[in-house]
Parts: C-alpha cells; sequence; structure tokens
C-alpha cells in the first residue's frame, strides 16, 4: 500500500499540473474579423489593416512566438516584442504584462496591447504590415469576403446605442 501511495502521488501532481495548460487559437480571417468588430469594437475603417497584419505576423495564431535576431521574441497573435512592450516571466513592459500571456486564446489583453502600439507608433510598428499591408490595394475587401456590415445593429447610423 506505501509502494502505491509513493507512485501515485507524483502522478497526481503531473495531473494536476497538467490542467493549466495554456488554450491557443488558429482563427479563421471573418472569424478573427468579427470578433474584432463585435466583442472589441475595432473601428470597420481600419479592420482590414489589423486583419492583414495578423495574417502577416501570426498566421491568425495566438500561441505564435518568433525569435528574434536581437536575441528579443515576438508573442502572440500581435506579435508583441518583449524589448519594450512586455516582459518575459513577469509583468512589465509599456503594456505591463507579461509576455506570455499574450500567447493564449484570450486576446482581450493582447487587444488592449496592439492598440496602445498602433496609437503610439502606427502599424509601422509591425514589419508585417509595413512588407503586405501598406499599400491599400493589398488590402483585404472584408465588407464582402466576410460580410461585414456597415453598421452594427444595435447602433444608428451616428453610431449611439439605440434604444
Amino acid at each position: 500500500m506505501k509502494t502505491l501511495c509513493l507512485w501515485l502521488m507524483p502522478v497526481l501532481i503531473l495531473l494536476l499540473l497538467g490542467l493549466k495548460q495554456v488554450e491557443s487559437k488558429k482563427y479563421q480571417r471573418c472569424e478573427l474579423t468579427h470578433v474584432l468588430v463585435e466583442k472589441y469594437n475595432f473601428d470597420k475603417s481600419f479592420i482590414s489593416n489589423w486583419i492583414c497584419l495578423v495574417e502577416h505576423e501570426s498566421e491568425l495564431n495566438t500561441s505564435k512566438i518568433t525569435n528574434m535576431e536581437n536575441k528579443s521574441k515576438n508573442y502572440g497573435l500581435f506579435q508583441i516584442n518583449s524589448r519594450g512592450y512586455c516582459t518575459e516571466g513577469k509583468k512589465g513592459g509599456q503594456c505591463n504584462k507579461k509576455c506570455e500571456d499574450f500567447s493564449n486564446d484570450d486576446i482581450g489583453d493582447d487587444i488592449a496591447c496592439a492598440r496602445m502600439i498602433q496609437e503610439r507608433e502606427g502599424f509601422k510598428y509591425w514589419k508585417g504590415w509595413e512588407r503586405s499591408c501598406r499599400n491599400q490595394q493589398n488590402l483585404p475587401n472584408l465588407r464582402v469576403l466576410c460580410n461585414l456590415r456597415s453598421q452594427s445593429p444595435s447602433r444608428s447610423a451616428r453610431g449611439f446605442i439605440t434604444g
């Protein structure tokens, strides 16, 4: 009995540690478009830039981590860099986040940081956007491709909630 308990204890500990797995998600283009517009209120006039950026930075994959030549890493859907906007292993950087927090399926913190980066540095912060999305002709027409309505159903023409 004692031998069984000695063997079973490490197995149980490993199982419990395994329960806290990081979930990741690979989005489809239109799925992410609708999530960003409907859940996170992204401006529809810039949504094609954001989707193009994410497609060329992370291939729409929330768990992507890229090792950079300067020994830093880019994390998550928006490939946020560990040199300035987050810190590996602990909260820090300009977004005050652990970099690893950007590599799971909770994209709320990624979005908050990406919006701050875009406000400060513009889309040019992202090399994938610079290479592939800067020319407006290269942007996907998400209104057609993803059936993106010009107005959300709960908003009036001015953008205020009706009712």
